[in-house]
């Protein structure tokens, strides 16, 4: 007898094998080095990876601001470059605790690495633009877009005010020196 559709042995669904094909965890004795290989950083696909093309791409900062910008890769680039390494980790670090456990990568504490990455402080973008008083956080849409539970979704982030005012905010365009990869945010994250 087969498993119902959707389903598999082990209590593992296809969704989530489906997941596992497309990501993967940091290998737990990669934290020996200061800076992750950029091919042993965990890796946690929510949607199709976008085509961006780096000519036409717009970073649009709007909302609770005074003055509205539109920046280009171009315009990033000519302003003052921070690098710094910065520790990244997936929130859902620790769900395949989770009872029910929700369908998604079933990260246990593998989820995190180190990366040098390269932009331009997010503080400074914000004051340019003016960012109103009255604010609370700061929220970044994806070019990443998919369909979940039969509605489109934006994949979408936010940081509160302070946090994305602190000196350690990047909007980054870089990873170890070269540009971001398509599966790491190309062309800019946060």
């Amino acid at each position: 007898m087969s498993a119902p559709a959707g389903t598999a042995t082990g209590g593992v669904t296809q969704d989530e094998i489906r997941l596992a094909a497309r990501n993967h965890a940091l290998p737990l004795e990669a934290l020996r080095h200061e800076l992750t290989p950029v091919g042993l950083h965990y890796l946690l696909i929510h949607y199709d990876i976008p085509v961006v093309d780096p000519g036409t791409y717009r970073l649009e900062i709007g909302g609770a601001v005074e003055r509205p910008l539109s920046l280009s890769l171009a315009d990033l680039r000519e302003r003052p470059a921070v690098t710094r390494a910065v520790t990244l980790e997936c929130a859902g670090n620790g769900r395949a605790r989770l009872e029910p456990r929700p369908i998604s990568q079933p990260w246990l504490t593998e989820a995190i690495g180190t990366a040098e990455g390269t932009g331009v402080p997010l503080g400074a973008l914000l004051e340019e633009a003016g960012l109103r008083d009255d604010a609370v956080e700061v929220l970044f849409t994806g070019l990443d877009r998919g369909i979940e539970g039969g509605v489109e979704q934006d994949y979408e982030r936010s940081l509160p005010v302070a946090e994305a005012l602190s000196a350690d905010a990047l909007l980054a365009y870089e990873m170890g020196g070269a540009p971001l990869p398509p599966q790491h945010g190309y062309p800019l994250r946060s």
